[in-house]
């Protein structure tokens, strides 16, 4: 078995991105503190054509040489918005008629294993701080919370692998829609 060069992958180009379809997604980073983790989102965001992502509060933006480390480009190819408060960003995406989960642990928050994405025309996914997830007035306002199951010793996990795995679900209930 040989791995395929970069050449033979047929990516899109920057331009090609742009004018491509999206899946009806938004990410919105409520207070993520590492530009790390916000590279991170933008380059998976851009792997599954989603359609934008929300940064809020004290989520940096590009450019920025620490998201462009793990972005790798898709700072460039991602649409993004930036809000000062994250209730701004899941108000305007409501009246978009976007429904907005928060990821967090929640009392009768649905769990992602088994919620059915296929419910919901358009999503929108809040990804919290670091240390204080998302904030409660955030939850409050969203339409529901939805909780990544967990078996171990610790409680939470890295919020770019958290994103990862919501919008892998996501990309799951779209993905006919980019046919």
């Amino acid at each position: 078995m040989r791995k395929l060069k970069n050449n033979e992958l047929g990516r899109k180009s920057v331009d090609d991105f742009r004018e491509a379809k999206k899946i009806p997604v938004v990410m919105v980073l409520d207070n993520v503190r590492s530009l790390n983790n916000v590279g991170s989102v933008f380059r998976t965001a851009d792997a599954f054509l989603l359609q934008e992502i929300h940064l809020c509060g004290i989520t940096a933006t590009p450019p920025h040489n620490e998201i462009h480390k793990t972005a790798l480009g898709a700072e460039e190819s991602m649409n993004w918005s930036y809000f000062e408060h994250t209730l701004d960003s899941v108000l305007e995406l409501q009246k978009k008629g976007y429904t907005v989960f928060a990821i967090e642990q929640a009392e009768n928050a649905h769990m992602l294993d088994t919620i059915d994405l296929h419910a919901y025309p358009k999503l929108a996914f809040v990804l919290g701080n670091e240390v204080k997830g998302v904030k409660q007035d955030v939850v409050n306002q969203c339409d529901g919370c939805i909780e990544i199951p967990q078996f171990g010793t610790k409680h939470s996990l890295n919020v770019s692998i958290s994103g990862g795995m919501v919008i892998w679900q996501a990309y799951l209930r779209f993905k006919d829609f980019l046919q």
